[in-house]
């Protein structure tokens, strides 16, 4: 055989052997390109399984779940406000009906949304379990031996020393070591590699996304969200019946409602009164007393915005703030038809202007004895300011409360059997009070006033103000598996980023003048200017317990000169892969 014939195959085996390190450093399942011809039934599916398990489609999916997400942010949602969705189909007849049929309502339980995050739900498992068997192989393996030619690395050093060769092997194992490499020897020359966990991050930050998939699915199917306006002095019970509006998910029973009660004792706010700010909550805080189960004891406790109460898997948090005229209505005989009751109103702006409407639906009788109902457009305002300003409040505070009402008569529509809300007046069959002047009849009235309907038709008594608070309880399983898992991906993703696997081998060999050849050689999974620059330091060291002995050419008072030392850093080997 030619020498030729011989270098070739030689340089053949060492392509192979890098080719080996190289794709060792890895666990990313090999692709073999299909063979269209001859693929059949089996191999077809063998294909599509890869090619959904890869990568490259697992954050193409997860792009996609993305860019699905925004249009249920974007578009009102049937589970969210079925209101908005109905005004948005009555104003938009064209446009409604074709996001109707494409499913952009209902977004998230919608075919094309589940498609998605089912398929990347099964592409992260696809993905995390062979590798993982791999990297655990790993592991539990030992870094491969030296290729032969370790000139051919990207990083590349060697030096002549006097030392032998198992010296100079034993002190590259220690040094090794001690820099946190998993190495052994093999054969003639010492095997380490480092940065296991870039790997360890990478399937980290996958599982963590597969958690995450399974919390916010557990989380919608089991959730639960409603909202209770409670007056001071009223109470709440964790049922049903309770909320003024619940909405829960799929697989959410009556049963899994956290059993707790509490009572609003007083809400207490506070606002800015001057500067840029002025009517910007300073304090903003309710105090209630609750207890958990039918017999638990009366604890109390602060609920703050963003600070809610806990209790089970269930928070109450304080999302709205309002105050409740208090009124007494009397017909025309001067009978007590409504006593001392509040109304809630409805704010309507930062300064809590509110609305609202007073109904008397049983006992009125007008100036003719006849059976009628009452209602009353109800505006109030904490903060009047003053005879020919804007009917708006001017501060949240009851600085200067005034309670303005419209009256009505006849019939309110509740015994219809439709449902209305009980904060407006369905006028339809109302007819308004006339003052002197054939005007609506209105008045504006100060805490203590009396209003007296036109004709004697009876009187109403604002005797004073109750704050009330909104409450939201929800229930969100899964949350805490949720943050977690992001947490884990973040910290998973920054570790597949920022750590570099490499390989380092030493070797140690007497030369044909019988003095010994050190060579080291570095490899990484990526091209880094890291490699090179640890190498060279891990040389330095090593050269400094083998010192360089002369080079067979020069004189014996030559001082040898490594081939790289810490002042002579190492560069790619000619003709080292780039």
């Amino acid at each position: 055989m030619s020498k030729t014939t011989t270098d070739t195959t030689a340089e053949r085996t060492d392509d192979q052997d890098l080719s080996a390190a190289s794709s060792q450093l890895s666990t990313a399942p090999q692709e073999d390109a299909p063979n269209l011809p001859s693929m059949g039934v089996i191999g077809w599916v063998r294909w599509f399984w890869r090619q959904l398990t890869s990568m490259r489609v697992a954050l193409l999916l997860l792009l996609l779940l993305s860019l699905g997400a925004i249009p249920g942010s974007l578009i009102p949602q049937s589970g969210t406000d079925a209101t908005k969705v109905a005004d948005f189909q009555k104003n938009h007849p064209t446009l409604g009906e074709v996001y109707d049929k494409l499913g952009l309502f209902h977004v998230y339980s919608s075919v094309w949304f589940s498609a998605i995050y089912i398929l990347l739900f099964i592409s992260l498992i696809g993905c995390i379990v062979p590798r993982s068997w791999q990297f655990v192989g790993q592991l539990r393996g030992r870094p491969p031996g030296a290729p032969r030619r370790l000139n051919r690395l990207p990083a590349y050093t060697t030096w002549r020393t006097g030392a032998e060769p198992e010296e100079v092997r034993e002190a590259a194992l220690a040094l090794l070591k001690k820099r946190r490499f998993r190495a052994h020897l093999a054969g003639d020359a010492v095997a380490a590699e480092k940065g296991y966990l870039r790997e360890g991050g990478n399937l980290a930050f996958h599982i963590a996304l597969v958690v995450m998939l399974i919390a916010f699915a557990w989380g919608q199917l089991f959730k639960s969200e409603g909202d209770k306006l409670i007056l001071e002095g009223g109470g709440f019970a964790n049922t049903l019946t309770q909320y003024d509006d619940f909405k829960s998910g799929t697989l959410f029973t009556q049963d899994d409602l956290d059993p707790f009660s509490f009572t609003l004792d007083n809400f207490t706010g506070t606002y800015e009164t001057s500067g840029p700010n002025r009517g910007t909550p300073r304090l903003y805080q309710a105090t209630v007393d609750y207890s958990v189960g039918a017999y638990g004891k009366d604890e109390k406790a602060t609920i703050k915005v963003n600070e809610p109460l806990q209790v089970g898997d269930s928070k109450v948090y304080l999302v709205s703030h309002g105050y409740a005229p208090i009124l007494t209505i009397r017909d025309a005989k001067g009978d007590v038809v409504m006593d001392h009751e509040a109304t809630p109103l409805l704010p309507l702006d930062s300064n809590v202007t509110s609305t609202g409407a007073v109904k008397v639906m049983d006992g009125y009788r007008n100036a003719k004895d006849q059976k009628e109902q009452l209602g009353f457009q109800a505006s109030f305002l904490p903060t009047y300011g003053g005879k020919g300003s804007a009917v708006v409040s001017q501060f949240p505070a009851l600085l200067n409360p005034i309670l303005n009402l419209e009256a009505y008569h006849g019939d309110l529509g509740v015994d219809a059997g439709i449902p209305q809300s009980v904060y407006q007046l369905d006028k339809t069959n109302l007819k308004g009070f006339k003052d002197a002047k054939g005007a609506q009849f209105r008045a504006n009235l100060k805490p203590g006033e009396t209003m007296n309907l036109p004709n004697g038709a009876g009187s109403v008594t604002f005797n004073g103000i109750k704050e009330w608070a909104g409450f939201q309880v929800t229930r969100q399983p899964g949350s805490g598996w949720a943050l977690g898992g992001a947490i884990t991906a973040i910290f998973g993703l920054a570790g597949s980023l920022f750590i570099q696997r490499r390989r380092v081998w030493v070797r140690a060999a007497k030369g044909a003048d019988g003095v010994t050849v050190v060579e080291m050689a570095g490899l990484g999974r990526s091209e880094s200017a890291k490699v090179p620059e640890e190498l060279g330091n891990l040389a330095g060291i090593l050269y400094d317990k083998a010192p360089g002995a002369p080079d067979p050419e020069a004189s014996p008072g030559d001082t040898p000169t490594p081939a790289s030392t810490p002042e002579h850093p190492v560069v790619p080997a000619e003709g080292a892969e780039k």
